[in-house]
């Protein structure tokens, strides 16, 4: 009398048996992803764009890096000024004081 493990088509319907298993795993697992996705596109409202939101959003980082830009060079003027008008104040006082 043959064992189970020894046909191999019981072997080959229990390593079937098995991979529907994951690939059900996996499907319930996608599902509880599309429910919540779902959920929360309901939660944003109907008329939620979520692909002009999303450009919206790389358009007011691009003009945050322009605005960092410019205060970045305002700041370095700012700075040359400072240095500038403390040169002319060490001039100033070592002149002596005016008459």
């Amino acid at each position: 009398m043959e064992s189970n493990a020894a046909r191999p088509e019981l072997r080959a319907l229990g390593e079937l048996e098995a991979a529907i298993g994951h690939i059900a795993e996996e499907l319930a697992g996608w599902r509880r992803r599309a429910l919540k996705a779902e959920t929360q596109r309901a939660e944003l409202g109907v008329g939620h764009d979520a692909v002009g939101a999303r450009e919206r959003i790389l358009e007011l980082e691009q003009v945050n890096a322009d605005l960092e830009e410019r205060l970045a060079g305002a700041r370095d003027r700012v700075e040359h000024l400072h240095a500038r008008l403390q040169f002319l104040e060490e001039q100033v006082g070592a002149e002596g004081p005016p008459r």
